[in-house]
């Protein structure tokens, strides 16, 4: 069953009354490890920043932590009009929060411009990228669901992406990125 599908019937299934209290259950049957694991400011979650040459990136949430349904990252952009790409995900989408700066989007044939605050996104299938474009530092809370293999990606760096037979990650490269100049 195709997960809309799933969650159209689910929505369907449970009234509004008892899914809070559903959830609330859920988590008191969790561990407190792993209910309650804070994370400080420019920090990341394995102790260590990533970087891809024009970025760096904290690794907020991991897949571990959320038994593979999500993956979520910090991503300081550096550099005016560079970042990934122009790519696309065979099995997940990528959600975009901007928290400080201007980022540019292309998201299938729209492009757009989001400041502070504002979000979008990156369904599967789709291709898409972004790059900072105002005069500062664009600074973004990504988010991948499922987490798939995008934790891995970023820990393997582009040194090992080549070695990895193709799709292994569940993106594929469509070409240069539409921003680059």
């Amino acid at each position: 069953m195709k997960r809309r599908s799933f969650l159209r019937t689910l929505a369907g299934c449970v009234p509004a009354a008892v899914l809070p209290q559903a959830l609330a259950r859920q988590a008191q049957e969790m561990p407190l490890a792993v209910q309650v694991q804070p994370l400080g400011a420019h920090q990341d979650r394995t102790g260590t920043p990533h970087s891809l040459g024009f970025s760096t990136i904290l690794f907020r949430v991991t897949t571990a932590q959320s038994e593979g349904r999500v993956f979520l990252m910090e991503h300081q952009q550096m550099l005016s009009n560079k970042g990934p790409n122009l790519h696309l995900h065979t099995d997940l989408e990528e959600w975009f929060y901007v928290l400080e700066g201007e980022i540019a989007f292309q998201v299938g044939d729209r492009r757009l411009v989001l400041k502070s605050g504002e979000s979008v996104l990156g369904p599967r299938m789709v291709p898409h990228s972004f790059a900072s474009v105002g005069e500062l530092p664009g600074r973004l809370l990504i988010g991948f669901t499922p987490a798939g293999r995008m934790e891995q990606y970023f820990v393997d760096g582009p040194k090992k992406w080549s070695s990895r037979p193709e799709g292994y990650y569940g993106t594929r490269d469509i070409g240069p990125s539409p921003f680059w100049k």
